[in-house]
């Protein structure tokens, strides 16, 4: 008696801790905590320079597709959860879009990381601007980067105008790299 209740208890132990991941057939896909990528004119991007022609999959649904014009300044933002000083950056790209409304965005570009750490990692953080994902680094290869974190400058053309290599410390300190590169001031 004793055995049979042994091993009832392994094997509700065992299945217990089973779980399938598949989605069942008919169910709704699980929703992201990302924003949704914003619409983009159908205006090919042009400038003195140009970040690489890639269309990005943005898990909240929409395109961030760097070959077209934003139609406004915009900061795209490469980031990753395996990225130490991505996580001090991250809330204060959050808070410069908050300030920023609609005359400058921000737009992340998660690289070279898998899309439940992203979302987990952005849900933590409170990451409320769009962010287009990007499993594999392409961008960042195309780039010729290895490290972590970099924002692009684009003005509404989507000509790349400046690029900050490494952690922004504060929203004040990305206004000012705004105003200087963009012309903006918040």
């Amino acid at each position: 008696m004793r055995r049979r209740a042994a091993l009832a208890a392994v094997a509700l132990l065992a299945l217990s801790g089973c779980t399938d991941d598949a989605e069942e057939p008919g169910s709704e896909p699980q929703a992201s905590v990302l924003v949704p990528c914003p619409d983009q004119p159908d205006t090919p991007a042009r400038g003195a320079e140009l970040m690489p022609a890639l269309s990005l999959d943005c898990p909240a649904g929409g395109t961030l597709d760097l070959g077209r014009a934003p139609g406004v300044p915009t900061l795209v933002n490469l980031w990753a959860t395996w990225c130490a000083p991505c996580r001090a950056e991250l809330p204060v790209l959050q808070q410069f879009a908050e300030d920023a409304g609609d005359r400058v965005r921000v737009l992340g570009v998660i690289s070279k990381d898998g899309r439940p750490q992203a979302e987990s990692f952005a849900d933590d953080l409170g990451i409320g601007f769009p962010s287009a994902f990007d499993g594999e680094g392409e961008l960042m290869a195309e780039l010729g980067l290895n490290l972590l974190p970099f924002t692009y400058f684009l003005d509404a053309d989507g000509g790349l105008v400046h690029t900050e290599l490494g952690e922004v410390g504060s929203a004040e300190e990305l206004r000012g790299l705004v105003a200087e590169h963009l012309g903006v001031q918040l």
